[in-house]
């Protein structure tokens, strides 16, 4: 009997060994999950937000250094935006350039801030059939709409302001420096490795 109890207490011991090694390597690669929504978490973008509501406008909404939000007609640093997510279907809008968060006061008026507000900085992004986008505030409800006084917009906008996100152009590559080649060397020059440096300096010796 004590045999028996000898021979089976080291496969006992290899049975506690290999529960440890597989819980070990659970915990190390846990099983992901396979929630489609779990992709837009943390998703950062670069756009410009460019609308033309009605064919009747064409603007690039673009935050300034001084807090502003107006619709420029062409694409600037300032209207260069970067759109994180913050949660599945909710995202802050950043101005590159100025550091200011997108936000949008109870009246509708938005404005760029230098720090972020949850309440007042994030927004619903909708996508519809067209490529374009509607962004909504969380918080109060109201759509994101270029400022009334923006000489791009109609003074009296009807329905929400649609934008159509385009990428920013990726920075241009640099090219490299140019690398020199060397000539061959003369072979039929007294000098062919041009050692001893330019004519004016040598010696007459070396003149051919």
């Amino acid at each position: 009997m004590d045999w028996d109890k000898a021979k089976f207490e080291p496969l006992g011991l290899w049975v506690l060994v290999l529960a440890a090694l597989v819980l070990g390597a659970c915990q190390a690669y846990p099983i992901p999950d396979s929630s489609p929504l779990l992709q837009f978490g943390g998703q950062v973008r670069q756009r410009y937000l460019y609308t033309d509501d009605a064919q009747e406008t064409e603007a690039h909404l673009e935050i300034r250094a001084d807090g502003t939000v107006v619709g420029a007609a062409h694409q600037s640093p300032e209207s260069l935006l970067e759109l994180k997510a913050l949660k599945p279907g909710v995202i802050q809008i950043l101005g590159v350039k100025t550091s200011r968060f997108l936000c949008q006061r109870p009246d509708g008026v938005l404005y760029g801030s230098l720090h972020f507000d949850p309440e007042a900085c994030s927004f619903r992004e909708q996508l519809l059939e067209d490529g374009y986008n509607v962004y909504q505030s969380e918080s109060h409800g109201l759509p994101v709409r270029l400022p009334p006084n923006s000489p791009y917009r109609d003074p009296a906008p009807q329905g929400p302001a649609r934008f159509l996100p385009l990428p920013g152009l990726p920075p241009a590559a640099l090219e490299p420096p140019g690398i020199l080649v060397p000539e061959p060397p003369d072979v039929g020059s007294s000098d062919p490795l041009s050692m001893v440096g330019p004519l004016q300096g040598r010696s007459p010796s070396y003149a051919s």
